[in-house]
């Protein structure tokens, strides 16, 4: 069976797009967790994974001898290993338009991640209201998913960015989380379609088992000193 590695649920936004994606669509898996205590060279959660990823990092796929460690790459793979859950879009154009906000989002959107981390348990709109007010960055960054978001749901009339559910909508799972956790203004639209992913049932699942952890890392939340 597969074996995803990922971190812990409330914070780690690039676990959270690999697991949502085989939990929605139904491809089995089991589910290593590797907690996060640090990210020193001597810590457990790098000796965990050391000599498994050559980043040190998760998620990481495990598929007998295959090691796959980047969350485009196991996309890629799953999509190839299980062509009958149509994970892309169905056509060449809708395809290549969902590979390129992906790779977008693999590479981009900088200042919301850093300025804005993912913590599904917290309610935190007097720091996004800070961060809106301060980080111009993060009001370009949230602009342009707006007017990506925007886009593709007129053009496929929704309920998700291609009509059905696809890579591109567990990719972007975790900014929706963030955009609620730090409660950063969008327009109802995407209000709606951010309402609509975290009622998904891989998407609800992973959001319970991350508010159910407890499990408070002070590096992880420099904005705040206890939960």
């Amino acid at each position: 069976m597969l074996k995803l590695f990922i971190g812990n649920k409330n914070y780690s936004s690039w676990s959270m797009r690999p697991w949502v994606l085989m939990r929605q669509t139904g491809i089995p898996f089991e589910e290593v967790p590797v907690r996060f205590d640090s990210f020193d060279a001597g810590s457990q959660f790098k000796q965990t994974l050391a000599g498994l990823s050559p980043t040190g990092k998760v998620p990481v796929l495990q598929d007998g001898e295959l090691i796959i460690w980047d969350t485009l790459a196991i996309a890629e793979y799953l999509a190839e290993a299980f062509p009958e859950k149509t994970l892309w879009p169905q056509g060449v154009a809708a395809r290549a338009r969902a590979r390129s906000i992906c790779a977008e989002m693999h590479a981009g959107f900088t200042a919301l991640r850093s300025h804005c981390p993912q913590n599904i348990e917290a309610s935190l709109p007097d720091v996004g209201a800070l961060i809106w007010r301060d980080q111009p960055a993060v009001r370009a960054d949230v602009a342009r998913l707006m007017a990506m978001w925007e886009e593709l749901l007129a053009q496929q009339g929704g309920p998700l960015l291609f009509g059905d559910f696809t890579i591109a909508d567990a990719y972007f799972a975790p900014v929706c989380m963030r955009l609620k956790t730090y409660a950063l203004p969008v327009p109802p639209a995407v209000a709606d379609y951010i309402e609509r992913v975290a009622a998904l049932p891989g998407v609800a699942a992973w959001l319970a088992q991350a508010r159910a952890e407890q499990d408070f890392r002070a590096f992880e939340e420099p904005y705040r000193l206890q939960r």
